[in-house]
């Protein structure tokens, strides 16, 4: 019996002594008494098993707890996702998410829904309401950022105006010259209608300059698509020129100066009586600096405060103050390229218009009449190409007064006011 024992005892490792221990090495005699039929090796395999369980059990508990944000995954993993050429490790990103997910548990042991931080601003611009407020940028420019270092340092210097022309390569000294009239407060944005974008190179601004060329289009259209009010509201005004002006007499510094004064939210400057002059109320005054008023051909003018008399610029050089070009950009219609009856509604984007549009006299330019762009038009039927031009802005001219007629009786109708009757010119 001594040596049974004896033997029974060896298939067990040699543990140190302890209440535990001696409860374990009395198993096996109890196995053997209840299943001597079974042979040695089925007994072992459960004593031994038995014995791996504590012993794991007893292991794991002696371990610190390990910490998930010092977890680190096998490379194969870590390339898989990361970037090699941004410079960010893809173990700082997941460690960053990690970290937000154990903050977001709080203090206690039970995690928190993840309802609880669903964001909604309502206040955020369309589309972006499940932002945060701070990561939210509505708007935008057309600042030139470099490739490289801190983007903080990009722009040591910002332009303060916004100046685009519509163009085309014949114009180009022109353009050329009136460029010069604005000093580098001025950002200088071209549209180029007819394709040919990289002759402009020869002049040293064009490389600092924006070049948008879409071939064929008008001086609208890139307005309604590239100006969005969201995208030049780094700018405090925004000229949309023509590109047959001559500039010889104007100065784009002190003619901001002279806005600013009078607080003129849309204007142009005064143009030479001698050429191109199709209004009274935007030819050149000797007499003084700015005016808001005129007198034109009689009956044209049901009210001396109302468009042609008063409220009123023509479309081939205005100037916008931000806030009223926000206004104006949404008065623009997609279809109307020209932008042909415009001029007679910007009145209704400033209040009050008499006071709040006007002509610059003493900064002056003179219309050329170049009918350049009617020349990217086509030739049918026997006309010209710049009639087929020419006919489509008077349509357009007509098409705009009935749209604006039709909105404003709608809208009075569903406030249940009795519309006003409005003459237009004609």
């Amino acid at each position: 019996m001594r040596r049974s024992r004896r033997s029974q005892v060896s298939l067990f490792p040699t543990f140190p002594a302890g209440p535990l221990f001696q409860a374990m090495a009395k198993l096996p005699v109890l196995a053997r008494s209840s299943i001597r039929s079974k042979p040695n090796e089925n007994m072992r395999l459960v004593v031994v098993t038995i014995v791996g369980a504590v012993f794991g059990f007893l292991i794991g508990i002696s371990f610190p707890t390990v910490n998930i944000t010092k977890l680190h995954f096998p490379s194969s993993i870590v390339s898989y996702i990361e970037d090699k050429n941004s410079g960010i490790s893809a173990q700082a990103i997941l460690n960053h998410a990690w970290t937000a997910a154990r903050n977001a548990r709080g203090n206690g042991s039970q995690p928190i829904s993840l309802d609880n931080f669903k964001v909604y601003v309502p206040t955020n611009p369309r589309g972006a309401e499940s932002l945060a407020p701070g990561i939210v940028v509505p708007e935008s420019d057309f600042h030139q950022h470099r490739l490289w270092g801190n983007p903080d340092e990009d722009l040591p210097f910002k332009p303060k105006y916004l100046v685009t022309f519509t163009v085309g390569i014949s114009q180009k000294d022109n353009i050329n010259r009136a460029v010069k009239k604005f000093s580098k407060d001025f950002a200088i944005l071209l549209f180029h209608y007819d394709g040919r974008v990289t002759e402009w190179d020869e002049f040293e601004w064009s490389k600092r300059a924006i070049h948008v060329s879409v071939r064929k289009q008008a001086k609208w259209w890139y307005a309604k698509r590239f100006l969005h009010p969201d995208i030049v509201a780094a700018y405090e005004y925004i000229f949309i020129w023509d590109e047959d002006l001559g500039a010889d007499h104007f100065n784009g510094e002190e003619y901001i100066k002279l806005v600013k004064k009078y607080r003129l939210e849309i204007s142009q400057p005064g143009l030479e009586p001698d050429r191109g002059l199709t209004w009274q109320m935007t030819k050149r005054r000797g007499d003084r600096q700015v005016h808001m008023v005129t007198e034109e051909r009689e009956g044209w003018c049901s009210d001396p405060h109302v468009p042609p008399c008063a409220g009123f610029v023509e479309i081939m050089a205005p100037v916008f103050s931000r806030d009223a070009w926000r206004c104006v950009w949404h008065m623009i219609q997609n279809d109307l390229v020209h932008g042909w009856g415009l001029d007679f509604a910007l009145r209704k984007c400033v209040e009050p218009a008499h006071e709040k549009i006007g002509v610059v006299d003493s900064q002056w330019i003179v219309h050329q009449v170049i009918p350049s762009l009617g020349n990217q038009g086509q030739s049918e039927n026997g006309r010209a190409p710049w009639e087929g031009v020419r006919e489509r802005c008077r349509k357009e001219w007509g098409l705009f007064q009935t749209r604006m007629a039709e909105a404003e009786k709608a809208y009075y109708e569903m406030m249940g006011i009795t519309p006003p009757n409005v003459t237009f010119v004609s």
